[in-house]
């Protein structure tokens, strides 16, 4: 399954490297090749990249990942709730942390 975090990852990868192959989108996602081409196929399929071939400097066919518009307003939305998420983790480990500070204090350990 195509995860937003995924979705907008591969976006936001893409919209700088269109050029980016599979290989490097699964090195720089940390995740398997098959997946790399699992999520592209379910993006072409969504309309939200265009692949276009072109050939590399090794001479061999290669893609181009293009956004498209709908791509581009798909990845401001998932940036938006990216964002969400992860000021929400950001606050709930800032809570976590001033909690073991206060722990810490209170067994005089910390001044």
């Amino acid at each position: 399954m195509l995860t937003d975090e995924y979705r907008y990852k591969v976006l936001k990868l893409l919209e700088g490297n269109p050029e980016l192959t599979q290989r490097q989108l699964a090195r720089a996602l940390g995740i398997s090749l098959g997946k790399v081409n699992y999520c592209l196929k379910a993006l072409v399929e969504k309309g939200m990249i265009k692949a276009s071939r072109f050939r590399n400097s090794d001479n061999k066919q290669a893609y181009a990942y293009l956004l498209t518009p709908k791509g581009v307003d798909a990845k401001a939305r998932l940036t938006v709730e990216f964002l969400r998420a992860k000021l929400a983790e950001h606050r709930a480990l800032k809570a976590e942390i001033d909690e073991l500070r206060r722990e810490v204090v209170k067994a005089d350990r910390l001044p």
